[in-house]
C-alpha cells in the first residue's frame, strides 16, 4: 500500500469498532463494515480513533482490528491508524507494527500536558523523530485534548517535521485556521499539506470552501461526506450544500456528548453494517425516547433526499 502523502484528499472515514452484545470484538462485523465503507465511495479508512473506542481496547485487540481491516481491504484503500499514547515508546511500537502490516500512515493527538506553543512544537518534533520515516497526521482537536495549536505553530511543525503530511482539523469550527494555513502555503511560507476535517462533518461545506481537501470523520451516512466532497471537487458548491442540508439534522443529533456514538452505531446496525449497536463498557445506551428521535430524523431525511434526487 502506498504511504500517506501531502496530496491526500477525499473522505477518510473514522471507522467504528464493532462489538458483540457481550462486548467482545466482532470480527465478522469488521468485514461487513469495511465492505460498506468501501461501497459508499470513501477514499480511505481511519481506525483506532476516539470514536472507534480505541481507549477501550487492549494492545492485542488494537493490533487485531488493524490486521482485520487491512486484510479485508487487501490494499484497495489506504488505512490511517490512530496511535496516540501517553508516551513515545508505546506510540512508536504500535506505529511500527501497523506500518509493517500495510497501513498508509498514523495519526497522533497531543497529550493534555501540552500547554504552550513551544511545548506543542517540541512534542510533534519528538513524534517526527520517534516515527522515523512514517508519515503522520497531526490531530488538532482542542475540544477533547484541551490543547490549542495556533496556525503559526502548525506552520512551524510542517516546515521542520517533514513526515507531518496531514492536518486533521477539528477546531470548533476553526474556519479561520484553515484560511490562515492555506494563505501561508500559497505564499510559500509553509509546505502545503493535506487538510482533512472532523467535527462529525458539521462544518464540511464551509471547510471545503476554505480550502480543505476533504473529511476525516465519522457519520452513520458516509454518503453525505462523499457527496459533499465530490460536489465541491466538481465545482458545484450549491449541490454540496443541498446534500449536506438533507443529512444535517441527523449529523447534529449524532454530535451529542454521551449518546452520539450510540446513535451512530444504532443506525449502522439498522442499516445492516454491523450486527450489534453495543458500545463496550463504559458506554452510553439509547433510551426509548432517543430511538424515537433517531427514527423520526431518519424518516424526514429519506423524504428530503428523495426531494433533491440524492
Amino acid at each position: 500500500m502506498a504511504r500517506l502523502t501531502e496530496d491526500a484528499k477525499g473522505v477518510y472515514v473514522i471507522a467504528v469498532t464493532p462489538f458483540t452484545d457481550d462486548g467482545v470484538l466482532d470480527l465478522a462485523s469488521i468485514d461487513s463494515m469495511v465492505d460498506f465503507y468501501e461501497g459508499a465511495g470513501v477514499t480511505g479508512l481511519t481506525v483506532l480513533g476516539q470514536l472507534g473506542e480505541a481507549p477501550k481496547l487492549t494492545a492485542e485487540e488494537s493490533r487485531t482490528v488493524v490486521e482485520r481491516v487491512l486484510k479485508r481491504l487487501d490494499g484497495r484503500l489506504p488505512v490511517v491508524v490512530g496511535v496516540s499514547a501517553p508516551g513515545l515508546a508505546p506510540m512508536s511500537e504500535l506505529a511500527e507494527a501497523v506500518m509493517g502490516e500495510g497501513a498508509a500512515g498514523v495519526m497522533v493527538a497531543p497529550p493534555w500536558t501540552v500547554k504552550t506553543d513551544d511545548q506543542a512544537f517540541a512534542f510533534y518534533q519528538s513524534v517526527g523523530e520517534a516515527l522515523g520515516d512514517t508519515p503522520f497526521v497531526l490531530q488538532d482537536y482542542p475540544l477533547t485534548t484541551n490543547v490549542t495549536i495556533a496556525p503559526k505553530v502548525i506552520e512551524r511543525i510542517v516546515n521542520e517535521v517533514p513526515n507531518c503530511v496531514m492536518l486533521k482539523h477539528e477546531d470548533w469550527p476553526g474556519l479561520s485556521k484553515i484560511s490562515a494555513l492555506r494563505t501561508a502555503s500559497d505564499k510559500g511560507a509553509m509546505r502545503r499539506i493535506s487538510i482533512l476535517c472532523g467535527n462529525g462533518g458539521l462544518f464540511l461545506p464551509e471547510e471545503m470552501g476554505r480550502g480543505a481537501d476533504g473529511a476525516m470523520t465519522g457519520f452513520c451516512y458516509p454518503e453525505m461526506m462523499v457527496g459533499v466532497v465530490e460536489a465541491y471537487a466538481a465545482g458545484n458548491p450549491d449541490r454540496a450544500h443541498a446534500i449536506f442540508d438533507a443529512y444535517l439534522p441527523l449529523a447534529r443529533y449524532e454530535q451529542q456528548q454521551g449518546i452520539g456514538l450510540a446513535s451512530r452505531k444504532y443506525v449502522l446496525a439498522k442499516r445492516g453494517v454491523i450486527k450489534s449497536a453495543n458500545l463496550r463498557k463504559p458506554g452510553a445506551k439509547l433510551s426509548t425516547l432517543d430511538i424515537a428521535d433517531v427514527e423520526r430524523l431518519l424518516a424526514r431525511q429519506a423524504i428530503r433526499l428523495k426531494e433533491i434526487g440524492a
